[in-house]
């Protein structure tokens, strides 16, 4: 983990993790991405699985 924190460090970018038990750290972002995938995937028409 070291080296991953080096590289981030070495790109300008700061590492950001939610505090322990502060389940709505997070919901924010959790709820973006949630808006997110339902109007790019679930609201559009696909033929097939692949």
């Amino acid at each position: 983990m070291a080296y991953y924190q080096k590289r981030l460090k070495g790109s300008g970018l700061k590492q950001s993790m939610s505090r322990k038990r502060k389940c709505h750290d997070n919901a924010v972002m959790e709820s973006f991405f949630g808006t997110l995938k339902i109007e790019c995937f679930y609201l559009k028409e696909h033929k097939n699985i692949s």
